[in-house]
């Protein structure tokens, strides 16, 4: 009987299972189940926070260097580009028992999910907007699909933070890439510098008429008058 008491911490939950089946979701505290074989306990931490990679995978033992992992990371956009996105999945744990009983391997579910949510999210815009000005919006949107995903799956699973690592053209093109760029940065710089010139000459040329406008109106009134 002794052999039935069991603790839970504070960050768990204990999942007992009756012949391995789900009896009851205790919390924290010192508990207590019918010893085995008739019952076991299943401890799940809910409140710690992991990191799936998506696209690459972080090589803590060679200082963190990071390997890509094309199959994951490469996707084809709504203007049928190929783009290279990498993205780190945060998550924990919100129902102990989903989790242990609807998901045989979460990372992989999760990997697999996340790719399928990216891969839709992709498919719907273009490179340009994923590249530029779309990044926050195509991980917040990615995110939103993320998660209906695992709820429709009833994985037990939230995410936490779905952040956008990086993205860029293949290698292949991106030397084009890279130029097009520059073309798009240097057409922007030519526009500012003419809007500058533009906005100090104006003012000055206004105030050169004025001024013109004036010494006739002067000059007109000392003729008269005279």
């Amino acid at each position: 009987l002794a052999t039935g008491f069991y603790i839970v911490q504070q960050s768990e939950r204990g999942v007992v299972l009756r012949f391995g089946e789900k009896s009851v979701v205790t919390g924290a505290g010192l508990r207590w189940h019918i010893p085995w074989p008739i019952e076991r306990v299943e401890k799940v931490n809910v409140e710690t926070v992991s990191v799936i990679e998506i696209g690459y995978r972080t090589n803590e033992r060679r200082g963190g260097t990071k390997t890509s992992v094309p199959v994951e990371a490469l996707m084809i956009t709504s203007d049928e580009n190929i783009i290279d996105i990498e993205f780190a999945v945060q998550y924990r744990i919100k129902d102990a028992s989903n989790y242990l009983f609807n998901v045989r391997d979460p990372i992989v579910n999760i990997q697999q999910a996340t790719e399928s949510a990216i891969r839709e999210i992709a498919g719907k815009n273009t490179m340009d907007f994923i590249l530029t000005e779309g990044r926050d919006e195509v991980g917040q949107r990615t995110h939103v699909v993320l998660q209906k995903i695992l709820d429709r799956y009833e994985a037990g699973i939230h995410i936490v933070k779905l952040e956008m690592q990086r993205a860029y053209p293949p290698e292949q093109v991106k030397d084009a890439f890279d130029d097009a760029n520059k073309a798009r940065e240097d057409q922007e710089r030519i526009k500012n510098e003419a809007e500058a010139y533009a906005n100090d000459i104006q003012p000055r040329a206004r105030g050169r008429a004025a001024r013109m406008i004036q010494q006739a109106e002067g000059y007109k009134a000392s003729v008269v008058a005279r």
